[in-house]
């Protein structure tokens, strides 16, 4: 039996969309602004499980965007939620480390208290909640810096920039853990596997790429593996404002995750490698 995937356009749903037995649909079938028609499409599929790789991801556009963002990031998932459980179908739903404050040094578990520094993270979370509110089984997933050779991300964007300079300032205060496409939809499967076997499985996790490291250090992976020659300044975050203020400390605790649903944190620079070669083979 298939699985059913909304938003297919994105990193993490096109990558899905690549995997046997997924059934992936793009914002023209399945849009999430009209949350009771994707419900519709739950309610009559012979899917297996339904994963919701689908979200408003502008962070600084969120902040003016606000209802679009909490139409798409609020609502949605518990619409969608509400319309698996009632199939009794597997909901695995994908959140962010922008949950957090991104205060203090310890890596974020899951139980850890939420705190988010604006709308975009706020919304994240407000759907959060409407899918544990559901009654079904679930998965949150909450990752961070993702990154693939489809979709705006940091690796293309890096890549961009660095064919029109050869310096560039890059913020070295805020890490995390980049974290590929295809490793967390490679995640998403391995929860819906342990949701089908245990539903008392249900909960909320992290997953995201290792070692941690500084947007900064991240950069000069890229261009090291890359082949690109570009001097990295580091900058401090005060020196790069955006309208959305990001999480200082976004790493994550992915234990409880990599234990129960018996899988290995990814590394990202391994990851890497591969993005890199696809995108220079396009």
């Amino acid at each position: 039996m298939s699985i059913l995937v909304f938003g297919k356009n994105g990193q993490v749903g096109s990558a899905l969309s690549r995997l046997p037995g997924v059934i992936a649909l793009d914002r023209g079938q399945a849009d999430l602004c009209d949350a009771g028609a994707c419900a519709r499409i739950i309610a009559r599929t012979d899917a297996r499980a339904v994963i919701n790789a689908a979200a408003y991801t502008a962070v600084d556009r969120a902040e003016t965007e606000t209802d679009q963002a909490h139409l798409i990031n609020a609502i949605a998932p518990g619409v969608l939620a509400r319309a698996a459980a009632q199939r009794g179908l597997p909901f695995v739903h994908l959140s962010t480390d922008y949950v957090f404050d991104g205060s203090g040094s310890a890596a974020w578990r899951p139980g850890d208290r939420p705190a988010p520094l604006g709308v975009y993270g706020a919304s994240k979370l407000a759907g959060e909640r409407a899918v544990k509110d559901a009654g079904g089984r679930y998965v949150i997933l909450r990752t961070s810096w993702v990154f693939s050779e489809t979709g705006g991300n940091f690796v293309k964007t890096m890549l961009r920039l660095a064919a029109q300079n050869t310096r560039l300032n890059v913020v070295c205060d805020q890490r995390g853990g980049p974290t590929s496409a295809r490793s967390i939809a490679q995640a998403c499967l391995k929860a819906v596997d342990g949701l089908d076997k245990n539903p008392g499985l249900s909960g909320v996790y992290h997953f995201s790429g290792a070692p941690e490291t500084s947007w900064a250090d991240f950069a000069r992976a890229i261009f090291d593996q890359a082949g690109v020659t570009v001097q990295v300044q580091d900058i401090p975050s005060s020196d790069y404002p955006t309208p959305a203020k990001r999480p200082i400390n976004s790493v994550l605790n992915n234990d409880d995750f990599l234990n129960r649903f018996d899988i290995q944190r990814p590394d990202w620079r391994a990851d890497l490698a591969v993005v890199l070669a696809d995108l220079a083979a396009t």
